[in-house]
């Protein structure tokens, strides 16, 4: 495999993320660029324009993309654009192509994750070696709420694709029905992403506002959180939220994939709410599951801040360190 020979690409409702890798020297960090998926007609463009800038022609890439996959296709959840591998392998030239959901990629960035890449949250740091088998479930905020579940048998790492972020929001407390009252009127079906992740924080701001009957002129999540740091209360009261049901949601996953081994967090808002994560609230609503409560809070839960975990996890895939399955059979080879 030539020097650039894997082009591995991040692909979120927001951001794109390109580099090129090799298999035996892994990510060549000056290719690294990020783009703005809104300003680019399809990936498909974005990721001609980026290899001939730089004169490359790959054997292999790896597209995680933050949407379901479905037999070689993909609907971006959170934005307009829609994912064929098939013509993604006829404009550039590609043999190989894998297309996979970005928190499959997520995922399987356990098989690369060294401990500096993470951080605890609860009692300890997950067990990341080969030594033994184990089930893991990773997810995280960011444009959209994604998730997955993985498994470590015999050394190998299975990740399976999900759309856990969709389950419908469960409230805990008096004040979450009284939120989930506000976002059913607008939305219908409230999943838990329409409350945790960029946007789910406007929402959940807004529902908070309208609940207390106090107003809430931010206009962005950016400025929810700016204005949260200035001490503004209506924000803060909204992030603080955020995290307890961030903490919710995770401690559901767990349950729901039995995750027994641990709970990991990666997303693009994670390395900014991480004071808030370590507080206690995020554990306390984590392990708060009645008669599974003393199981959940032995979980060991933590904060991926590898700069790039989806991309080192799109390179695990390249190169057959982790194998990402959907419905039951292997996923993401170009139809």
């Amino acid at each position: 495999m030539s020097a650039a020979g894997v082009l591995l690409a991040d692909v979120g409702g927001t951001n794109l993320r390109l580099v090129l890798a090799d298999a035996e020297r892994g990510v060549d960090q000056d290719s690294l660029v990020s783009l703005r998926v809104a300003e680019h007609p399809s990936l498909e463009a974005a990721a001609r324009s980026y290899l001939r800038a730089r004169g490359a022609q790959p054997e292999v890439a790896v597209f995680a993309v933050a949407g379901r996959v479905e037999q070689g296709r993909a609907q971006i959840t959170n934005h307009p654009w829609h994912i064929d591998c098939g013509a993604l392998r006829a404009l550039l030239g590609i043999p190989r192509i894998k297309l996979v959901n970005d928190f499959a990629a997520m995922g399987a960035s356990l098989a690369a994750l060294q401990a500096g890449d993470m951080v605890a949250l609860g009692p300890t740091l997950p067990d990341l070696g080969a030594g033994s088998d184990g089930c893991f479930a990773v997810l995280g905020p960011g444009t959209g709420l994604g998730a997955t579940a993985v498994l470590r048998r015999g050394g190998r790492w299975l990740v399976m694709e999900t759309e856990g972020g969709h389950i419908g929001f469960a409230p805990q407390d008096a004040l979450e029905i009284e939120l989930l009252r506000v976002l059913s009127a607008r939305f219908g079906r409230v999943s838990n992403e329409r409350l945790v992740c960029g946007g789910g924080l406007l929402n959940l701001y807004r529902a908070l506002g309208e609940v207390r009957g106090e107003p809430a002129p931010a206009l962005t999540p950016e400025a929810v959180s700016s204005d949260a740091l200035r001490g503004n209360a209506l924000a803060l009261a909204a992030l603080e939220r955020f995290v307890l049901i961030l903490g919710g949601v995770a401690g559901d996953l767990a349950l729901a994939y039995g995750a027994w081994d641990g709970v990991l967090l990666a997303g693009g808002l994670v390395p900014q709410l991480l004071p808030r994560l370590q507080s206690g609230d995020f554990c306390t609503r984590f392990a708060a599951k009645g008669r599974f409560g003393a199981t959940l809070a032995r979980i060991p839960s933590a904060a991926i801040l590898h700069a790039q975990p989806g991309l080192l996890g799109a390179l695990a895939i390249a190169g057959g360190r982790a194998e990402v399955h959907h419905c039951g059979a292997v996923s993401g080879a170009c139809a």
